[in-house]
């Protein structure tokens, strides 16, 4: 691994190492060991993978001398609640670009919109077609916040940059001590799959892998996009990561895959299966996955399960996201199947 003196500055926000816990019945159903790493766990509030990434980024923010935070997400965005409730504990503010269909009429205040608000952000409703232009209204935005005299600091969506992927790396050192405390030794082959929407994520997973030397493969499930949309930016910010912190050492590209199909009605939109498959993990295992990144990631695993329990070796570890607020908004979908 990457010696601490050469690692980037880390505010503490995740209450880390999350458990790793095996899902017993759910592995004797399917016929292969089933773990979930619970980066749910992360933080009651800041709950999931956006605040191992956020640890890295508001450091930066505030070696900057920033005072706001910008980034963007979709109306539900669990990486825009996480910044908001973030920036708050280090003392900045917030300014969220959200995305939805008419912004002169946004969604109801509930789910993360609820927590956004708590925290005091500045929320900026914006359509899907403004938001393919995210990054010139990010700096439009930026400009105005300079004009005013605060010291803004850009986040890009979901955090997903190579400074941000350290989030991930580290996390895979808690895993690697994990593995090897439940294996006695040496980390056994083992498949870890976590949801894939911004890939960030995904990045740091595969880097991490990479650098403890264990046998880890990571696959990611993507929940909007496409495979060769994902392939793109997981190695973009593969090679951003490997030319800042691994010069020299032609580190290329760790192998890692993206499993499509699963995305279903896009991005945000659930289908009955994807959510009887949120309900039926409950009630065989009491743990809740999200409707728009861990539910389509685990029925994704799950249907190829299904086809195969082998496919993805002897050992899977699926990392629980988090995102929980999510559910709230689509309560009246689950009519029918509760």
């Amino acid at each position: 691994m990457i010696p601490a003196d050469l690692r980037p500055p880390r505010i503490q926000l995740a209450n880390a190492p999350t458990p790793l816990q095996k899902m017993k019945r759910l592995s004797q159903q399917v016929g292969v060991e089933i773990f979930f790493k619970r980066d749910d766990f992360t933080g009651s509030e800041l709950s999931g993978n956006k605040v191992r990434k956020l640890e890295y980024l508001l450091a930066e923010a505030l070696t900057q001398g920033a005072d706001t935070v910008i980034t963007c997400g979709g109306a539900q965005s669990n990486h825009c609640r996480a910044t908001a409730l973030a920036a708050v504990r280090a003392g900045l503010s917030s300014l969220l670009l959200l995305r939805t269909d008419d912004p002169a009429n946004p969604p109801v205040i509930s789910g993360n919109i609820l927590l956004d608000c708590l925290a005091g952000s500045e929320m900026v409703w914006i359509t899907p077609e403004q938001y393919r232009t995210r990054d010139d209204i990010f700096e439009r935005q930026a400009h105005r916040l300079r004009s005013q005299g605060r010291k803004p600091f850009i986040i890009p969506e979901g955090g997903s940059t190579a400074l941000g992927a350290w989030g991930y790396v580290t996390e895979v050192e808690e895993l690697v001590a994990d593995l090897k405390r439940l294996d006695d030794g040496p980390v056994k082959p083992t498949t870890v799959i976590c949801a894939t929407g911004s890939g960030g994520t995904t990045a740091g997973l595969t880097l991490g892998a990479r650098l403890s030397g264990a046998a880890i493969r990571v696959v990611g499930v993507n929940v909007c996009d496409d495979r060769d949309y994902f392939l793109a930016i997981v190695d973009a910010i593969c090679r951003q990561f490997n030319q800042t912190w691994l010069p020299g050492k032609a580190a290329g590209i760790p192998d890692y895959d993206i499993l499509d199909g699963y995305v279903g009605r896009g991005y945000a939109l659930s289908r009955p299966e994807e959510l009887a498959a949120i309900r039926d993990l409950v009630r065989l295992e009491g743990v809740v996955l999200d409707p728009v990144y861990t539910g389509k990631a685990y029925f994704g695993m799950m249907a190829e399960l299904a086809k195969d329990p082998k496919t993805f070796g002897e050992r899977i570890v699926f990392i629980h996201t988090g995102g929980l607020f999510g559910l709230f908004p689509i309560a009246d979908q689950f009519v029918g199947l509760v």
